[in-house]
């Protein structure tokens, strides 16, 4: 299996080039920031019409994953829908794809800034969660450890060859672990931002998403125009 490797807080962990965090002692999978429903959210809010095929690709992937691992727990970390409409509204294969993954696993739902009330599948929703050493939340807080949580969608930015290279990327030190966004459309915070500046600490590393999961030091000197701008709490929307 592609991955990084490494410990955290104790617990063996590994970071998957899809932007998944397998727990092999607890048999766990843990992504973050799904966002299914996003084109129909996007649609339904704006009027503008972006290619339906998200959610097929984002399930697709977590689908592959557990296979994969043969996880028998999974947490969502929140923002698996991009509103509470939009969980609602899910089609129906994808709803019946999700389900089948559920039914035969232990599933959290950590409730996220996009969809903080219950939702009309099967797991169990929480606002946050608490598995052997480690804390799992959709929103970091600074003066916490041991925390695994999202909502910022981090990405790094690099130079490669002459050229920049960009990849959604976990962020990792010996405090917290900030997981890349899962689903496929998707934006996010450059590292080099103050937001995540302020909440890593000086030795943090980024573990790169896509073909290969390569640990980096986290980039923190901006040599690119920022992307839209998340703060802690608030996202904005495409």
């Amino acid at each position: 299996m592609n991955h990084y490797a490494f410990t955290f807080r104790g617990a063996a962990l590994r970071a998957l080039p899809s932007g998944a965090l397998w727990w092999p002692d607890e048999s766990m999978l843990c992504v973050s920031d799904l966002h299914f429903g996003k084109s129909e959210r996007v649609a339904r809010r704006t009027g503008n019409i972006l290619p339906p095929y998200d959610g097929h690709e984002t399930l697709a992937r977590l689908d592959a994953d557990l296979a994969e691992t043969a996880a028998q727990n999974v947490i969502c970390l929140g923002d698996s829908f991009d509103d509470i409409s939009a969980a609602a509204q899910l089609p129906t294969e994808l709803n019946d794809w999700l389900a089948r993954l559920i039914t035969v696993r232990d599933w959290v739902w950590i409730e996220g800034n996009h969809d903080p009330g219950p939702l009309g599948l099967p797991g169990r929703h929480a606002p946050s969660a608490n598995i052997g050493p480690l804390h799992f939340r959709h929103i970091a807080m600074p003066d916490t450890e041991s925390e695994v949580s999202g909502h910022f969608h981090p990405k790094a930015r690099f130079g490669f060859k002459g050229g920049t290279v960009s990849r959604a990327c976990f962020l990792i030190d010996s405090q917290r672990i900030v997981m890349p966004a899962y689903g496929t459309y998707t934006g996010g915070l450059w590292t080099t931002d103050p937001v995540l500046m302020a909440l890593m600490k000086p030795d943090a590393i980024a573990v790169l998403t896509g073909p290969n999961a390569q640990a980096i030091p986290m980039p923190r000197q901006r040599s690119h125009p920022r992307t839209r701008t998340l703060r802690a709490g608030v996202k904005r929307n495409a």
